[in-house]
């Protein structure tokens, strides 16, 4: 019985029957003016239907009140663009026509029940029945109360049937097509690509800068020295700005404001990690060979990236002995080819865990993040144990493979 009582209490319920009842009255209108011509109504929706912005118009007015819950879903089952094709026009032109079809039935069915249902009950308080109505001839009988909520029964069924099959038709004709499918389905790839490449962003700048602020704290506060402590919240607030300075270019794409997103990182910017991990007080020894600044745009960027994502590794699995670990970093510029390396002891002299020696080996979003970084160019990337230190390699073309 709750499942029968269920469509009363659903807005959507009233919300198809007027979206039903809405051509009802213009074709009312047109018969109030003549009605010796019946048809004409029927004509005009097939010729109106070829006009490319009644698909707009229908899409969305069909959206709004027989799918509200799809209102701005990339993913609605009623499309709210116009014609671009001969065969959208006539699928809006055969639409027309069936939600005149239905908006009949539902039409007659609201004004010959309703009114039934009124001469029910008249007829139970003693008026003689309408002779427009299915009550017509019943007479006066007090149990035609009884009988009062039959026609709405039946009215209910109805509406709640058109309904449904109002919302069919209109997902079979107005629904996108499948090259409109296709589109919507690239758009949400590009943007499932775009936010998982904001994550790793995210993820490389916020957690290089809080794990040097970490590492830079933890050694201010175990050297007990005035000027090393100076230096060290001197890197911590250069590294901070860096952070907000990505953090909010981040955040200009994320509100899509339509704003430049200012410039990316790149590899001629290598310095700045070099002198960051320096400042945490790592023993860099670094080899930049080759023109940097003629690499292209998206893989100096990425490089930039996986060393920044290697460094802030030793730095994180290094803790309280920063100061005396040491990094080599080898990037080189050649044959067509960008190959960067970051090697650093797998254990200190005092064995304490390094990077890659304990729970960094291989199974961190960072690492898995420069292996896809690598890859979405068409380069390798590895990671791992390599003679007895732990070693970030990353191999990436200059071009993208076609």
């Amino acid at each position: 019985m709750s499942s029968f009582l269920r469509p009363l209490t659903t807005p959507v319920t009233y919300t198809r029957w007027l979206h039903l009842l809405l051509p009802g009255a213009a074709v009312s209108v047109w018969l109030f003016i003549s009605t010796d011509t019946p048809w004409v109504p029927v004509v005009l929706a097939a010729l109106v239907g070829l006009i490319p912005g009644m698909r707009l118009a229908e899409g969305i007015q069909a959206q709004l009140l027989l799918t509200p819950d799809e209102r701005g879903d990339p993913a609605a089952t009623i499309s709210v663009t116009p014609s671009t094709s001969w065969s959208e026009r006539w699928r809006t032109s055969l639409w027309l026509e069936v939600r005149l079809l239905c908006a009949a039935l539902a039409g007659m069915a609201t004004v010959w029940l309703l009114a039934t249902a009124v001469d029910l009950i008249r007829s139970a308080v003693g008026s003689e029945p309408s002779a427009e109505w299915f009550a017509a001839g019943l007479g006066t009988h007090w149990w035609a109360a009884l009988l009062a909520p039959v026609p709405l029964v039946m009215l209910l069924a109805i509406v709640v049937s058109c309904g449904e099959l109002i919302t069919a038709a209109a997902r079979w004709l107005l629904g996108p097509t499948r090259k409109q499918r296709m589109t919507a389905l690239e758009e949400r790839t590009e943007q499932l690509l775009e936010r998982n490449r904001i994550a790793r962003e995210l993820h490389d700048s916020i957690g290089h800068a809080l794990t040097v602020a970490v590492v830079q704290a933890g050694a201010a506060r175990a050297a007990h020295d005035p000027e090393f402590t100076e230096r060290a919240l001197a890197a911590i607030e250069e590294t901070g700005r860096d952070a907000l300075d990505d953090l909010e270019r981040v955040l200009r794409v994320l509100r899509e404001s339509g704003e430049p997103t200012g410039q990316q990182p790149s590899l001629s910017e290598a310095d700045r990690l070099l002198d960051s991990a320096r400042g945490s007080g790592a023993e860099v020894d670094a080899d930049l060979s080759g023109p940097l600044e003629q690499v292209p745009a998206s893989v100096s960027r990425e490089g930039y990236r996986i060393l920044q994502e290697a460094l802030t590794n030793v730095l994180r699995h290094s803790g309280s002995v920063a100061v005396r670990v040491r990094v080599r970093v080898r990037v080189t510029v050649a044959d067509g080819r960008l190959e960067l390396e970051v090697t650093n002891p797998l254990m200190s002299s005092i064995d304490t865990p390094l990077a890659g020696s304990t729970d960094a080996m291989g199974r961190g979003s960072g690492l898995r993040g420069i292996r896809e970084r690598a890859a979405l160019l068409g380069g390798s990337a590895r990671t791992g144990p390599h003679e007895g230190e732990w070693r970030v390699h990353a191999s990436l073309p200059l071009y993208r493979i076609r």
